[in-house]
């Protein structure tokens, strides 16, 4: 069975090749994906690997979470499924109310506060 990780805080220096180098000493590499801007073809400092065997994997992510590589300590852990467009764009939709609703209840509060009689000493 094989197993996805996530590789995060990646240098933008990183190539696909260097990246397969990085994580290729841990076991077979099923695929391995830097992901880059779709306008400029940088890198967008993470990636995901696809290990042949979960083991392999597991070591990966405990050997190297944290490793500085030219500079930046790597995140390294497993990957969570994708989710659909429109789980997506619920959350995005939950979180937006959320915001509206907590600007609201300080715009109210700021409000009252502005209402309430000075109080001279």
């Amino acid at each position: 069975m094989s197993k996805r990780i996530y590789a995060g805080n990646l240098p933008w220096s990183v190539t696909k090749d260097r990246f397969e180098e990085l994580f290729s000493p841990f076991g077979e590499i099923e695929d391995a994906i830097v992901i880059a801007n779709k306008y400029t073809g940088r890198s967008r400092g993470f990636g995901f690997v696809t290990y042949k065997n979960d083991a392999d994997a597991e070591k990966a992510i405990k050997e190297m979470e944290g490793k500085e590589v030219e500079g930046r300590k790597l995140v390294v852990k497993e990957a969570r499924p994708l989710r659909s467009q429109e789980e997506s764009q619920a959350e995005e939709k939950k979180e937006k109310e959320e915001k509206t609703a907590e600007s609201e209840e300080v715009k109210q509060v700021e409000t009252e506060k502005k209402k309430e009689p000075k109080k001279e000493e």
